[in-house]
Protein backbone atom coordinates (compact mmCIF):
# COMPACT_ATOMS: atom_id res chain seq x y z
CA UNK A 1 0.00 0.00 0.00
CA UNK A 2 3.09 2.14 1.01
CA UNK A 3 4.39 1.73 -1.91
CA UNK A 4 1.61 2.32 -4.04
CA UNK A 5 1.34 5.56 -2.60
CA UNK A 6 4.89 6.72 -3.35
CA UNK A 7 4.39 5.12 -7.30
CA UNK A 8 1.29 8.02 -7.29
CA UNK A 9 3.23 10.20 -6.12
CA UNK A 10 5.97 9.67 -8.00
CA UNK A 11 3.47 10.02 -11.28
CA UNK A 12 2.38 13.52 -9.94
CA UNK A 13 5.21 14.73 -9.66
CA UNK A 14 6.57 13.86 -12.77
CA UNK A 15 3.12 15.06 -15.01
CA UNK A 16 2.07 17.73 -12.61
CA UNK A 17 5.19 20.38 -12.68
CA UNK A 18 4.78 23.98 -11.34
CA UNK A 19 6.39 24.41 -15.07
CA UNK A 20 6.30 21.20 -17.41
CA UNK A 21 8.19 20.93 -20.06
CA UNK A 22 5.54 19.74 -22.36
CA UNK A 23 1.84 20.60 -22.73
CA UNK A 24 -0.30 18.77 -25.09
CA UNK A 25 -3.47 20.56 -26.37
CA UNK A 26 -5.95 18.84 -27.78
CA UNK A 27 -9.81 20.86 -28.91
CA UNK A 28 -13.11 18.30 -28.34
CA UNK A 29 -16.27 19.19 -29.96
CA UNK A 30 -18.69 15.82 -30.02
CA UNK A 31 -15.98 13.58 -29.57
CA UNK A 32 -17.63 11.58 -26.24
CA UNK A 33 -16.56 8.15 -27.59
CA UNK A 34 -13.04 9.28 -28.18
CA UNK A 35 -12.17 11.28 -24.89
CA UNK A 36 -11.00 8.26 -22.39
CA UNK A 37 -9.52 6.27 -24.91
CA UNK A 38 -7.11 8.94 -26.39
CA UNK A 39 -6.46 10.29 -22.79
CA UNK A 40 -5.37 6.71 -21.79
CA UNK A 41 -3.39 6.18 -24.23
CA UNK A 42 -1.94 9.57 -24.41
CA UNK A 43 -0.72 9.53 -20.59
CA UNK A 44 0.46 6.08 -21.10
CA UNK A 45 3.27 7.38 -24.28
CA UNK A 46 3.66 10.80 -22.60
CA UNK A 47 4.92 8.90 -18.84
CA UNK A 48 7.67 6.84 -21.15
CA UNK A 49 9.14 9.80 -22.51
CA UNK A 50 10.84 10.61 -18.59
CA UNK A 51 9.54 14.26 -19.13
CA UNK A 52 7.32 16.28 -16.93
CA UNK A 53 3.73 17.28 -19.07
CA UNK A 54 0.25 18.08 -19.07
CA UNK A 55 -2.46 17.36 -21.01
CA UNK A 56 -5.01 20.53 -21.77
CA UNK A 57 -8.04 19.66 -23.25
CA UNK A 58 -10.44 21.98 -24.44
CA UNK A 59 -14.25 21.30 -25.05
CA UNK A 60 -15.52 23.77 -28.04
CA UNK A 61 -19.05 23.41 -27.01
CA UNK A 62 -20.11 19.74 -27.22
CA UNK A 63 -23.59 18.89 -27.02
CA UNK A 64 -23.12 15.70 -26.34
CA UNK A 65 -21.68 13.56 -23.65
CA UNK A 66 -17.61 14.89 -23.92
CA UNK A 67 -18.35 17.40 -21.67
CA UNK A 68 -18.72 14.36 -18.76
CA UNK A 69 -15.90 12.47 -20.14
CA UNK A 70 -13.57 15.25 -19.59
CA UNK A 71 -14.68 15.49 -16.01
CA UNK A 72 -14.31 12.07 -15.75
CA UNK A 73 -10.66 12.25 -17.68
CA UNK A 74 -9.43 15.28 -15.31
CA UNK A 75 -10.64 12.74 -12.14
CA UNK A 76 -9.17 9.70 -13.48
CA UNK A 77 -5.50 11.35 -15.16
CA UNK A 78 -3.75 13.92 -13.03
CA UNK A 79 -1.97 15.37 -16.17
CA UNK A 80 -5.36 16.75 -17.41
CA UNK A 81 -6.80 20.12 -17.14
CA UNK A 82 -9.94 20.58 -18.78
CA UNK A 83 -10.98 24.26 -20.26
CA UNK A 84 -14.79 24.84 -21.08
CA UNK A 85 -15.78 27.20 -23.93
CA UNK A 86 -19.19 28.74 -23.19
CA UNK A 87 -20.50 27.27 -27.01
CA UNK A 88 -18.57 26.48 -30.21
CA UNK A 89 -16.09 28.86 -30.97
CA UNK A 90 -14.49 26.25 -33.68
CA UNK A 91 -11.27 24.46 -33.69
CA UNK A 92 -8.91 27.49 -34.16
CA UNK A 93 -10.46 29.60 -31.18
CA UNK A 94 -10.39 26.08 -28.83
CA UNK A 95 -6.71 25.51 -29.88
CA UNK A 96 -5.76 29.12 -28.83
CA UNK A 97 -7.86 29.07 -25.61
CA UNK A 98 -5.34 25.60 -24.69
CA UNK A 99 -2.41 27.31 -25.64
CA UNK A 100 -2.98 30.68 -23.68
CA UNK A 101 -3.78 28.10 -20.78
CA UNK A 102 -1.06 26.48 -20.92
CA UNK A 103 2.57 26.39 -19.54
CA UNK A 104 4.78 23.82 -21.22
CA UNK A 105 8.16 24.86 -22.97
CA UNK A 106 7.05 22.69 -25.79
CA UNK A 107 3.25 22.60 -26.78
CA UNK A 108 1.67 19.91 -28.86
CA UNK A 109 -1.20 19.95 -30.80
CA UNK A 110 -3.11 17.08 -31.66
CA UNK A 111 -7.08 15.91 -32.87
CA UNK A 112 -9.24 14.65 -30.31
CA UNK A 113 -10.76 12.17 -33.08
CA UNK A 114 -8.07 9.00 -32.25
CA UNK A 115 -6.68 9.75 -36.14
CA UNK A 116 -3.39 11.44 -34.55
CA UNK A 117 -1.43 9.03 -33.25
CA UNK A 118 0.24 9.49 -29.75
CA UNK A 119 2.94 7.68 -30.66
CA UNK A 120 4.27 9.91 -33.30
CA UNK A 121 5.04 12.71 -30.59
CA UNK A 122 8.27 11.98 -29.49
CA UNK A 123 9.26 12.24 -33.39
CA UNK A 124 8.27 15.77 -33.44
CA UNK A 125 10.16 15.91 -29.95
CA UNK A 126 13.27 14.88 -31.79
CA UNK A 127 13.50 17.60 -34.60
CA UNK A 128 12.13 20.22 -31.83
CA UNK A 129 15.80 19.07 -29.86
CA UNK A 130 17.06 19.69 -32.84
CA UNK A 131 16.79 23.38 -32.85
CA UNK A 132 13.38 23.92 -35.35
CA UNK A 133 10.46 25.82 -33.78
CA UNK A 134 7.95 24.13 -35.84
CA UNK A 135 7.55 20.28 -36.41
CA UNK A 136 4.25 19.84 -38.72
CA UNK A 137 3.12 16.32 -38.80
CA UNK A 138 2.48 14.58 -42.62
CA UNK A 139 -0.05 12.22 -42.88
CA UNK A 140 1.40 10.58 -45.67
CA UNK A 141 -1.15 7.64 -45.97
CA UNK A 142 -4.47 8.84 -45.11
CA UNK A 143 -6.85 6.69 -44.56
CA UNK A 144 -9.73 8.68 -46.30
CA UNK A 145 -12.03 9.45 -49.25
CA UNK A 146 -9.82 10.66 -52.23
CA UNK A 147 -11.81 12.63 -53.77
CA UNK A 148 -13.95 14.09 -51.20
CA UNK A 149 -10.74 14.50 -48.68
CA UNK A 150 -7.64 14.04 -49.88
CA UNK A 151 -7.79 15.37 -53.35
CA UNK A 152 -9.14 19.15 -51.96
CA UNK A 153 -6.56 18.13 -49.45
CA UNK A 154 -3.79 18.58 -51.59
CA UNK A 155 -4.77 21.01 -53.88
CA UNK A 156 -5.34 23.20 -50.38
CA UNK A 157 -1.32 22.03 -49.20
CA UNK A 158 -0.32 23.46 -52.83
CA UNK A 159 -1.88 26.55 -53.28
CA UNK A 160 -1.09 27.29 -48.89
CA UNK A 161 2.46 26.66 -49.99
CA UNK A 162 2.77 28.61 -53.27
CA UNK A 163 1.31 31.90 -51.48
CA UNK A 164 3.39 31.57 -48.12
CA UNK A 165 6.40 30.32 -50.01
CA UNK A 166 6.61 27.35 -46.60
CA UNK A 167 6.33 24.51 -48.41
CA UNK A 168 4.54 21.90 -46.13
CA UNK A 169 2.76 18.37 -47.42
CA UNK A 170 -0.22 18.35 -45.04
CA UNK A 171 -1.06 21.81 -43.57
CA UNK A 172 -4.44 20.42 -42.74
CA UNK A 173 -2.86 18.06 -39.89
CA UNK A 174 -3.49 19.26 -36.52
CA UNK A 175 -0.70 16.97 -34.71
CA UNK A 176 2.22 19.88 -34.51
CA UNK A 177 5.23 20.73 -31.94
CA UNK A 178 6.23 23.88 -31.30
CA UNK A 179 8.52 26.01 -29.00
CA UNK A 180 6.74 28.13 -26.42
CA UNK A 181 7.71 31.78 -27.55
CA UNK A 182 6.69 31.21 -31.28
CA UNK A 183 2.98 29.67 -30.65
CA UNK A 184 2.39 31.97 -27.77
CA UNK A 185 3.30 35.13 -30.57
CA UNK A 186 0.77 33.84 -32.75
CA UNK A 187 -2.88 35.57 -32.60
CA UNK A 188 -5.52 32.99 -34.24
CA UNK A 189 -8.69 33.94 -35.89
CA UNK A 190 -11.52 32.39 -38.31
CA UNK A 191 -9.98 29.05 -39.55
CA UNK A 192 -6.03 30.09 -39.65
CA UNK A 193 -4.94 27.32 -37.36
CA UNK A 194 -4.37 25.69 -40.50
CA UNK A 195 -1.69 28.36 -41.67
CA UNK A 196 0.18 28.70 -38.63
CA UNK A 197 3.39 27.71 -40.15
CA UNK A 198 2.92 29.88 -42.61
CA UNK A 199 1.98 32.91 -40.20
CA UNK A 200 4.90 31.62 -37.97
CA UNK A 201 7.63 32.34 -41.08
CA UNK A 202 6.72 36.12 -40.82
CA UNK A 203 8.54 35.84 -37.35
CA UNK A 204 11.42 33.88 -39.15
CA UNK A 205 10.77 30.19 -37.12
CA UNK A 206 12.48 27.40 -38.89
CA UNK A 207 9.99 24.48 -39.75
CA UNK A 208 9.98 21.13 -40.25
CA UNK A 209 7.44 18.26 -40.94
CA UNK A 210 7.84 14.50 -40.13
CA UNK A 211 5.60 11.71 -41.70
CA UNK A 212 3.01 10.64 -38.84
CA UNK A 213 0.43 7.44 -38.88
CA UNK A 214 -3.45 8.18 -39.71
CA UNK A 215 -5.85 6.20 -38.24
CA UNK A 216 -9.55 5.68 -39.36
CA UNK A 217 -11.95 7.25 -37.28
CA UNK A 218 -13.59 4.74 -34.50
CA UNK A 219 -16.38 7.08 -33.28
CA UNK A 220 -18.04 10.17 -33.69
CA UNK A 221 -18.98 11.72 -37.21
CA UNK A 222 -15.97 13.97 -39.04
CA UNK A 223 -16.24 17.50 -39.04
CA UNK A 224 -14.78 18.51 -42.40
CA UNK A 225 -15.83 18.21 -45.43
CA UNK A 226 -15.75 19.60 -49.06
CA UNK A 227 -18.34 22.63 -48.05
CA UNK A 228 -15.26 24.24 -45.91
CA UNK A 229 -13.03 25.01 -49.12
CA UNK A 230 -14.79 28.00 -49.57
CA UNK A 231 -13.36 29.07 -46.30
CA UNK A 232 -9.85 28.33 -46.53
CA UNK A 233 -9.81 30.30 -49.77
CA UNK A 234 -11.05 32.95 -47.80
CA UNK A 235 -8.50 32.83 -44.92
CA UNK A 236 -5.55 32.10 -48.10
CA UNK A 237 -6.10 35.67 -49.42
CA UNK A 238 -6.25 36.80 -45.44
CA UNK A 239 -3.16 35.27 -45.17
CA UNK A 240 -1.59 36.25 -48.28
CA UNK A 241 -1.97 39.92 -46.80
CA UNK A 242 -0.71 39.37 -43.47
CA UNK A 243 2.31 37.59 -45.21
CA UNK A 244 3.29 40.36 -47.80
CA UNK A 245 1.15 43.12 -46.21
CA UNK A 246 0.20 43.35 -42.77
CA UNK A 247 3.06 45.76 -41.76
CA UNK A 248 2.73 48.19 -44.90
CA UNK A 249 -0.54 47.81 -46.10
CA UNK A 250 0.02 51.07 -48.24
CA UNK A 251 2.16 48.71 -50.37
CA UNK A 252 -0.98 47.09 -51.59
CA UNK A 253 -3.76 49.82 -51.74
CA UNK A 254 -1.70 52.33 -52.30
CA UNK A 255 0.06 50.11 -55.66
CA UNK A 256 -3.57 49.46 -56.99
CA UNK A 257 -4.10 53.29 -56.10
CA UNK A 258 -2.02 54.48 -58.26
CA UNK A 259 -2.39 52.13 -61.01
CA UNK A 260 -5.90 52.88 -61.44
CA UNK A 261 -5.46 56.87 -61.01
CA UNK A 262 -2.83 56.52 -63.65
CA UNK A 263 -5.39 55.01 -66.13
CA UNK A 264 -8.06 57.69 -65.44
CA UNK A 265 -5.08 60.52 -65.79
CA UNK A 266 -3.97 58.88 -69.08
CA UNK A 267 -7.44 58.34 -70.21
CA UNK A 268 -8.38 61.75 -69.16
CA UNK A 269 -5.53 63.68 -70.94
CA UNK A 270 -5.94 61.54 -74.37
CA UNK A 271 -9.90 62.83 -74.06
CA UNK A 272 -8.31 66.59 -74.00
CA UNK A 273 -6.16 66.39 -76.50
CA UNK A 274 -9.24 64.71 -78.33
CA UNK A 275 -11.44 67.82 -78.02
CA UNK A 276 -8.44 70.43 -77.49
CA UNK A 277 -6.11 69.81 -80.08
CA UNK A 278 -8.13 67.37 -82.69
CA UNK A 279 -11.28 69.58 -82.23
CA UNK A 280 -13.49 65.70 -82.19
CA UNK A 281 -16.10 65.18 -80.09
CA UNK A 282 -15.87 62.64 -76.88
CA UNK A 283 -19.28 62.32 -75.91
CA UNK A 284 -19.46 58.84 -77.63
CA UNK A 285 -16.52 57.83 -75.93
CA UNK A 286 -17.26 56.14 -73.02
CA UNK A 287 -13.71 55.07 -72.07
CA UNK A 288 -13.66 58.93 -71.37
CA UNK A 289 -16.43 59.77 -70.18
CA UNK A 290 -17.22 56.75 -67.85
CA UNK A 291 -13.62 54.66 -68.00
CA UNK A 292 -11.53 57.68 -66.67
CA UNK A 293 -13.86 59.52 -63.78
CA UNK A 294 -14.72 56.51 -62.56
CA UNK A 295 -10.58 54.78 -62.34
CA UNK A 296 -9.16 58.72 -61.22
CA UNK A 297 -12.35 58.12 -58.10
CA UNK A 298 -11.01 54.72 -57.60
CA UNK A 299 -7.39 54.96 -57.57
CA UNK A 300 -8.34 58.08 -54.70
CA UNK A 301 -10.36 55.52 -52.37
CA UNK A 302 -7.72 53.38 -52.79
CA UNK A 303 -5.07 55.15 -51.81
CA UNK A 304 -7.37 56.86 -48.76
CA UNK A 305 -7.80 53.30 -47.60
CA UNK A 306 -3.92 52.52 -47.96
CA UNK A 307 -3.21 55.66 -45.58
CA UNK A 308 -5.79 54.64 -42.96
CA UNK A 309 -4.49 51.26 -42.71
CA UNK A 310 -1.42 52.07 -42.58
CA UNK A 311 -3.21 54.61 -39.10
CA UNK A 312 -4.30 51.64 -37.59
CA UNK A 313 -1.17 49.72 -38.01
CA UNK A 314 0.69 52.16 -36.37
CA UNK A 315 -2.25 52.19 -33.41
CA UNK A 316 -1.77 48.62 -33.20
CA UNK A 317 1.55 48.11 -32.70
CA UNK A 318 1.98 51.49 -30.71
CA UNK A 319 -1.63 51.21 -28.32
CA UNK A 320 -0.56 47.36 -27.50
CA UNK A 321 3.40 48.44 -27.23
CA UNK A 322 3.47 45.30 -29.70
CA UNK A 323 6.69 45.29 -31.99
CA UNK A 324 7.22 45.08 -34.98
CA UNK A 325 10.06 42.22 -34.97
CA UNK A 326 10.56 38.96 -32.87
CA UNK A 327 13.51 37.79 -31.17
CA UNK A 328 14.52 34.71 -31.29
CA UNK A 329 17.56 34.33 -28.57
CA UNK A 330 19.81 36.98 -26.29
CA UNK A 331 23.33 36.16 -26.43
CA UNK A 332 25.40 38.16 -24.05
CA UNK A 333 28.76 37.64 -22.13
CA UNK A 334 28.48 36.59 -18.61
CA UNK A 335 29.92 38.54 -16.03
CA UNK A 336 32.66 38.02 -13.99
CA UNK A 337 30.60 37.75 -10.51
CA UNK A 338 28.49 35.41 -12.44
CA UNK A 339 31.34 33.40 -13.84
CA UNK A 340 33.03 33.20 -10.32
CA UNK A 341 30.07 32.18 -8.72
Amino acid sequence: MVAQKEEKSAVEMKTKPDHPEISVVIPFYNEEGNVIPLLKKLSERMFTLDRSYEIICVDDGSNDGTLAKLKEGVDSFSSVRAIVLRRNFGQTAALSAGIDHSYGDIIVTMDGDLQNDPNDIPKLLEKINEGYDIVSGWRKDRKEPFFMRRLPSMMANWLISRASNVKLHDYGCTLKAYRRGVAKNLNLYGEMHRFIPALASRYGASITEVVVNDSPRQSGKSKYGIARTYKVILDLVTLKFFLNFFHRPMLLFGLAGLVSATIGIVLLANGLYIRAVLHETISDKPRITVVAPVTIVLGVQLLSIGLFSEMMMRTYHESQHKPIYSVRDVLEKKRDDETDG
